[in-house]
């Protein structure tokens, strides 16, 4: 009969290579690690009962609400695997601990994203910035091209096709797990062209100064948004929510802003769409780099 942990860590395995971001895949054993383990991890599966999930639940239930629902689903899958390989016969963290957990108070997320009427005064001030070259460039880069941050930050130079216009961003990079190719603006071009002088060797687009041969970190591109006085109006992220808002107050159909974003369609218009709409979507980046230019200088007019 294996122990919990042994479960927990067989579980782990077996959902890891569902997680395409090894922060997440990481986060979801250092989660059992720190809330669960001491509890739950010597005790042979065949004899966790509720009392002992709710042992662990009900400290940070109320009080770390989302690290709660964090730790209860890990729990949830570790014994959902037990039971599936006949371990124990039912889950002791499913539904029929429910009404011996506290009222969870509901978590707000709230995504900080600058109106997309301000996007070229904050590029402006970004430019202006004391933060490095190659993370203003980067996430002039990200914002150009609605990219997630982990995208921008991973693209390598052989993704792009400088003289096609073209950045393919394989399978293995993308959130849905399918290749989304995304046209390249003339300024979005322009932030390579920049780019190209920084290039380490690497073969990242957009390599860190600071540790040779790896991209920019997570917290990079943030720490841009602080040095320009952006941080509290915006986050990284959000940048995609204001070209989003801007899709969608200037007219722009919806099935050619989400094919953008790299959005999943899903239901019966998602079942009937084959197309990415590519050259459709050509002419909506190159209408949103016009956008952001500003006094008819293109936005990546960076100095080193």
């Amino acid at each position: 009969m294996p122990s919990f942990r042994e479960a927990a860590e067989r579980t782990y395995e077996s959902l890891r290579p569902r997680w395409r971001n090894e922060k997440v895949a990481a986060n979801w054993m250092q989660q059992l690690e720190r809330h669960a383990l001491k509890r739950l991890g010597d005790l042979p599966v065949d004899r966790i009962g509720r009392e002992d999930v709710l042992a662990v639940l009900t400290p940070i239930w109320s009080s770390k609400p989302e690290t709660g629902r964090r730790v209860r689903r890990n729990i949830r899958a570790t014994l959902n695997w037990c039971q599936a390989h006949g371990f124990v016969d039912f889950n002791a963290a499913g539904n029929a601990i429910n009404g011996a957990l506290p009222r969870m108070p509901a978590v707000k997320v709230h995504l900080r994203a600058l109106p997309y009427r301000n996007i070229s005064e904050a590029l402006t001030t970004i430019e202006a910035s004391g933060a490095t070259v190659t993370a203003k460039l980067a996430l002039r880069f990200l914002i150009l091209t609605a990219a997630r941050p982990g995208e921008a930050r991973g693209a390598v130079w052989i993704e792009i096709d400088v003289e096609a216009r073209v950045w393919r961003i394989p399978s293995e990079r993308m959130k849905a797990g399918a290749e989304h190719r995304v046209p390249l603006s003339d300024s979005a071009l322009s932030v390579l062209e920049h780019a190209r002088a920084l290039d380490d060797g690497s073969g990242l687009a957009f390599p860190s100064p600071v540790r040779h041969g790896h991209p920019l970190s997570d917290g990079t591109l943030t720490r841009v948004l602080g040095t320009a006085g952006l941080f509290e109006r915006a986050t990284v992220h959000g940048f995609r929510f204001s070209f989003r808002d801007w899709c969608a107050e200037t007219g722009k159909p919806r099935e050619i802003a989400e094919a953008a974003l790299a959005h999943t369609v899903g239901g019966v218009e998602g079942a009937y769409f084959r197309s990415d709409l590519f050259e459709r979507r050509r002419r909506l980046m190159d209408s949103w780099a016009a956008y952001l230019t500003v006094s008819g200088e293109k936005v990546v007019a960076l100095h080193r």
